[in-house]
């Protein structure tokens, strides 16, 4: 491709203004980057590929590049944290930059001279590419999106001319802006949605977050809690401990998400979770069903967990589930300034007080009468408990196949079942 004159004034206004546009109005950042960089080629720029790169808040990756390369769209490369993602990001053209204090550099990759020994160069140069223009914008401080890096590359012989270089530069704070706004946009939904829930994050995002704002909703809810955590926390060092803890929260919790519930909050050594109800009065509950299966899928993770911390000579922390059902209250509790998004409610309280009871009856997983008559399994009923600050008493069920779950140590009986043949409960 020869060199060409530089595109019009007009026509570089009028796609900053699409670009600018399409980000007030849309999150979609890859079709937001790819619509502006085939208007630039289509306007005359010999653009081949152009990137981004922007630490991003997130608790799994450190920074994440955006890059659009002709004829191919645009993709998106995560870094994760991490020693792993250190040594990427320093061996990045970004990384130079930020390790030797600039804010623009310019590589002549069809030269032999005068570029490091960076991976993504010597790649870029193996595809055809000629030039290669690297520029820093800096957001706000205050937080770890500290700014952008935006690259430019042509595989024109001869690179960009001085006047396609002055375009690109000229561009650099618009596409900062607009990085500026994707980045927030992506950070408080990730923020939200790691600190309270995917579906919970959305209804906060969506303006739900004045102190009392709640619904009434019915729901399957799980209640994990991790024994002898106490124990194992007195005696240990407490940052292994913590690291113990998050694995088995791995365990168990994932599980819970992939089977559409989430995670309401952690409760110290344990969680609880809810699987909301769409529709209270149907036979089959499939919310109740799906609250089972992440139950068991959680205890048989857990106990594969503790086998594999017990080779290690590392102490086990067993988990005990319980499963209920009720109508709970999901929404805002706490002062005018400082909220938590929660579930509250008498089933909660009562799942609770069940959870008490696995010890004492000696199994992993115990069902409610209100969850076990929604679920359609095979139960066997363990027996007829009072529960603390409820009015009558209970009936606990228990699954019928007990060797799916996680062994507990041997200790005392537990208390005769009024039946031993295994039941399908019916609603």
């Amino acid at each position: 491709m020869a060199a060409t004159d530089p595109i019009s004034d007009t026509a570089l206004r009028r796609i900053e203004a699409r670009f600018i546009a399409r980000a007030t109005e849309s999150d979609e950042a890859e079709t937001i980057i790819t619509e502006f960089c085939e208007a630039l080629a289509a306007a005359g720029l010999p653009l081949w590929r152009f990137s981004l790169a922007v630490p991003v808040i997130d608790p799994v990756f450190r920074g994440v590049s955006v890059a659009w390369r002709r004829g191919q769209g645009t993709a998106v490369f995560p870094t994760v944290h991490g020693p792993e993602g250190e040594d990427t990001f320093f061996r990045s053209p970004v990384g130079w930059l930020r390790a030797n204090d600039l804010s623009f550099v310019r590589w002549r990759l069809d030269r032999s001279k005068g570029c490091p020994d960076l991976p993504l160069l010597g790649e870029l140069r193996q595809q055809g590419a000629t030039d290669y223009l690297l520029h820093a914008a800096a957001f706000a401080p205050g937080s770890a999106m500290e700014g952008v890096g935006i690259s430019f590359a042509t595989d024109r012989p001869g690179g960009f001319t001085e006047a396609e270089q002055a375009i690109l530069a000229g561009l650099v704070q618009v596409i900062a802006l607009v990085t500026a706004k994707l980045s927030l946009s992506h950070t408080m939904r990730e923020m939200l949605s790691t600190y309270l829930g995917p579906a919970t994050g959305a209804r906060v995002l969506a303006g739900e977050m004045r102190r009392g704002q709640s619904t009434v909703v019915h729901a399957a809810i799980l209640l994990a809690d991790l024994r002898g955590f106490t124990t194992v926390a007195d005696r240990d060092d407490p940052l292994k401990v913590v690291g113990w803890l998050d694995e088995h929260f791995d365990a168990l919790g994932e599980p819970v998400q992939r089977h559409g519930g989430e995670i309401s909050k952690f409760l110290g050594d344990g969680f609880l979770a809810v699987f909301p109800v769409d529709e209270p009065d149907a036979l089959v509950c499939t919310a109740c069903a799906g609250a089972l299966n992440a139950a068991r899928e959680a205890l048989a993770r857990n106990a594969a967990l503790n086998a594999a911390r017990l080779g290690d000579g590392l102490p086990p922390l067993e988990a005990d589930i319980v499963l209920h059902y009720g109508r709970v209250v999901s929404g805002n509790v706490g002062t005018d300034r400082r909220l938590d998004f929660t579930v509250i409610g008498r089933a909660v309280n009562e799942a609770s007080r069940i959870e008490r009871l696995c010890d004492e009856v000696e199994r992993p997983l115990l069902l409610s009468d209100a969850f076990a008559r929604r679920c359609g399994a095979g139960l066997v009923p363990v027996g007829e408990f009072a529960l603390r600050g409820v009015g009558r008493k209970q009936r606990i069920w228990g699954l019928a196949q007990e060797a799916e779950l996680s062994e507990r140590p041997a200790g005392g009986r537990a208390p005769e079942p009024a039946e031993n043949t295994a039941r399908e409960i019916s609603p």
